[in-house]
């Protein structure tokens, strides 16, 4: 399966890390620096070979400075050319390494998308960030593709800027462990190529 990109501008390939122990139990992971499990180790070699089919064209690769993504994109075949803190995920505050259960406690109905994280980020914090981040991109991509390597609910914030809507929309956008979406235009208008691929997808498997 190649996908094509329409013209000759660049297109952005959003990765999010492999499994880690701390996703596999629903702990919202933020500034913690956790490995990959043997699992997300293999997710990140299988997804690699997926990224191969996209042909990318002298891809410049950033990413988040967090252990789980650097391991990602090694595994996946990728060279970092840069780690830039403005790919970490969302800072959760006083909610890092707490399940969206053990939140609903205290403040019922709390996502990332609708409420804030106390002594975290705010959704104008992470939008703003992720801004910043397509706007160093952006240039870019007159000349060659770029990879953001990084994080769940922080590559949705990424896509929805993208796409020119809201960040509380990323609450309508899957991102799965090893998965990739790509980001291009059609007619200079930005569009969403293909979204959540990873090996599980392609296999048939269920998650």
């Amino acid at each position: 399966m190649t996908i094509s990109n329409s013209g000759d501008t660049g297109r952005v390939v959003l990765l999010r890390h492999g499994e880690t122990e701390w996703a596999t139990t629903g702990r919202h992971t933020g500034t913690t620096d956790v490995p990959l499990t043997a699992v997300g180790e293999q997710q990140a070699v299988a997804v690699g070979e997926l990224i191969v089919e996209l042909e990318l064209r002298d891809p410049l690769v950033l990413s988040s400075p967090r252990t789980r993504a650097q391991r990602t994109a090694q595994l996946a075949g990728l060279t970092v050319d840069r780690e830039w803190d403005a790919l970490s995920e969302v800072d959760y505050g006083d909610y890092e390494g707490l399940t969206s259960p053990e939140i609903h406690a205290t403040v019922p109905h709390w996502t990332v998308w609708t409420h804030p994280c106390p002594h975290g980020e705010s959704i104008d914090d992470f939008g703003s960030r992720a801004d910043l981040v397509l706007s160093v991109v952006l240039p870019v991509l007159v000349d060659r593709d770029v990879v953001l390597v990084g994080h769940g609910h922080f590559s949705r914030a990424l896509l929805t800027r993208w796409l020119e809507l809201p960040v509380a929309e990323g609450k309508r956008f899957a991102m799965a462990p090893a998965a990739y979406s790509v980001l291009g235009f059609d007619h200079s208008y930005r569009q969403l190529v293909v979204h959540n691929i990873n090996p599980s997808v392609r296999t048939g498997k269920k998650r």
